[in-house]
C-alpha cells in the first residue's frame, strides 16, 4: 500500500487530525456557499500554497498535486467554460482544485491511523442505531487516501507510456482500472488477514 504521510515537525504536522478534519469540513462547506469570484479563487489557492509551505513541504510535493490535477483541470474547466461560462468554469474548477489540495495536504501531513481513530470517534454514537462504526469509518478513510493514490498509478502509466514511446490516450483507462482493481484487492487482502472485514 503506497504510504501518503509525509513525516515532520511542522505545526501542521503536530496538530491533531480531528481539528484537521473539522477545518476540511469548514473549508468545504464554506468553498460550497460562498459566492465566489476569480479573485477570492486565486486568494483561496495562494492561501493554500502558503498552508504546504507551513507544512514545510517541499515545493516540488505542491507541484506534483497540481500536476495530478491537470486533466481534470482541463476537462472540468473546458466544460464549464464552453457550455456555461468562462467565469463559473474558473469558480467552480477552482474550488474542486482547491478542496483536493486540502485532502491531499490533510493525507501528507496526517498518519492514517490518527484521521481512522478520529472518524471511529465521531461516529461511535451511530452504533446504537446498529450502525458498523468500524466500517463506516474505515471507508471514509480510503476514500480520503485512494484520490491520491490513484493519481499515483496514473503518473506511473504515463512514465511506462513515455519510457516506450507509445501514447496509449483514452485507451490508458484500461491498465489504470486493473491497477485500481489489483490495489483494490490487496487492501482487501490486508484488511482480512487483520480482521477488520
Amino acid at each position: 500500500m503506497i504510504l501518503l504521510y509525509r513525516p515532520g515537525s511542522s505545526i501542521l504536522h503536530r496538530l491533531g487530525a480531528g481539528p484537521k478534519l473539522v477545518a476540511l469540513s469548514v473549508v468545504a462547506v464554506v468553498l460550497s456557499i460562498y459566492p465566489h469570484d476569480g479573485w477570492s479563487i486565486g486568494l483561496t489557492l495562494a492561501g493554500i500554497a502558503v498552508l504546504y509551505l507551513v507544512a514545510a513541504m517541499p515545493v516540488a510535493v505542491l507541484w506534483r498535486e497540481i500536476w495530478r490535477l491537470r486533466w481534470l483541470v482541463v476537462v472540468l474547466g473546458a466544460g464549464l467554460a464552453v457550455f456555461v461560462s468562462p467565469l463559473l468554469a474558473v469558480v467552480s474548477t477552482g474550488r474542486v482544485v482547491a478542496l483536493l489540495l486540502l485532502a491531499a495536504l490533510l493525507t501528507l501531513t496526517t498518519r492514517m491511523a490518527d484521521i481512522l481513530a478520529v472518524l471511529h470517534r465521531l461516529l461511535r454514537p451511530l452504533r446504537r442505531r446498529g450502525v458498523d462504526v468500524d466500517a463506516v469509518a474505515m471507508a471514509i478513510s480510503l476514500t480520503i487516501a485512494m484520490t491520491p493514490v490513484v493519481a499515483s498509478f496514473a503518473d506511473r502509466l504515463r512514465e511506462a507510456q513515455r519510457a516506450r514511446g507509445v501514447r496509449l490516450g483514452v485507451r490508458a483507462v484500461v491498465p489504470l482500472l486493473v491497477l485500481a482493481l489489483r490495489h483494490a484487492d490487496e487492501v482487501g487482502d490486508a484488511l482480512a488477514a487483520r480482521g477488520l472485514t
